[in-house]
This record gives structure tokens, C-alpha cells and sequence, in this order.
């Protein structure tokens, strides 16, 4: 039997983008087929099934996310990491705005359907929460961020206002509009 031979980034990426534009369950095979360009039994062979997919393409997802959030902190402050990383949350979302965060898109809509997607998911959300605490942590430490509530708190706050970014970028993507409010969050955190 012959292995599939394919660009496994081209491939995530492609599903990536047929996932967020329609949602895991209105996705097809034949969409995932024309996105990707692969047979559906090289994705079958691959992935194991539409559900393998959709995880990989959203490990795949994370990972980029991860080094993009790494990159924000490269010789700079905690703080102005933090900065950093909502101007690119800001910027992404003016790019993408018909187009969820394909992590809380997913999670939305398969919390209640496949408890094991949604642990999964949660975890890697989760993840970045924990992520966004050390940074605050590192901030507090360097007196950049207020020291009245614990980073946990605040990595909580700044989640909550990356998903209302999001959200609210659907109906009000205006650029100034979601920088001015990327900065009053900001502000809230700030020592």
C-alpha cells in the first residue's frame, strides 16, 4: 500500500480555512476535498476522519498561534509583549472578521456534541490563559501591571476581552474603533 505524499501545512492550512468559513458540521468531505486538494481516502489514510481533520488542523492552528505569541515577547517588556500581542489579536481580527478564531469556533460548536473535542479544546484555550498569566506574572514583577489582582485574574480579563474583540469586530470592524478598545483593555491591566 502507498503512502499519501502531501504539503501537510498546505493541507492543515486549507482545512483550516473550509472549517472556519463554514463550521465543523455544515463541512463536507466534498468541501474538505476542494480545499485541500487531497482524495478522500488519502484524508481518511491520513487523519483517520473529518474529526481527525479538524484536530490536527487545530494543533496546527495552535502552534502557529503559540509562536506567534512567543514572537510578541521577543527583547521587549512583558508589558510591551502583552501590547504586542493585541495589536496582532486587533490586526487579525480586522483581516479575518467573517471568520472566528477557528479554536472557539470549534468549541462552540462541538462542546455539547464530542465531550473529548471539547476537552481537547478547552485545554489548549486554557492553555494560552496560562501562558498569558506567566506574562502578567512577569509584568507584575517588573511593575508594569497592577499588582491588585493576581496574573490569573488578569490572564482571565484579557481572555475574556480577546473573545469580546472578536465578537464584536463582526458587527463594528472599524479599525480605530477595535484599537481604542484593544487599549482600554490594556489600560485595565496596566500598572
Amino acid at each position: 500500500m502507498r503512502t499519501a505524499s502531501f504539503d501537510r501545512d498546505h493541507v492543515l492550512r486549507s482545512a483550516m480555512q473550509a472549517f472556519r468559513h463554514k463550521g465543523f458540521a455544515a463541512t463536507t468531505m466534498q468541501d474538505l476535498v476542494a480545499a485541500t486538494g487531497l482524495h478522500p481516502g488519502s484524508i481518511y489514510c491520513a487523519f483517520g476522519n473529518k474529526k481527525g481533520l479538524l484536530l490536527a488542523a487545530v494543533d496546527h492552528y495552535v502552534a502557529d498561534r503559540q509562536r506567534a505569541l512567543e514572537a510578541c515577547f521577543e527583547g521587549v517588556s512583558p508589558f510591551t509583549g502583552l501590547q504586542r500581542y493585541l495589536a496582532q489579536v486587533v490586526e487579525e481580527t480586522r483581516h479575518c472578521n467573517s471568520m472566528d478564531c477557528l479554536l472557539t469556533k470549534a468549541l462552540q460548536e462541538l462542546n455539547e456534541q464530542d465531550a473529548d473535542v471539547a476537552r481537547r479544546l478547552g485545554g489548549l484555550l486554557d492553555d494560552l490563559e496560562r501562558r498569558l498569566a506567566r506574562a502578567l506574572a512577569l509584568a507584575q514583577q517588573a511593575g508594569e501591571a497592577r499588582a491588585d489582582a493576581s496574573p490569573e485574574q488578569l490572564a482571565r480579563l484579557l481572555m475574556i476581552g480577546i473573545y469580546g474583540l472578536r465578537t464584536y469586530a463582526h458587527q463594528h470592524p472599524a479599525p480605530d474603533c477595535l484599537q481604542e478598545t484593544a487599549a482600554r483593555l490594556l489600560a485595565a491591566l496596566r500598572a
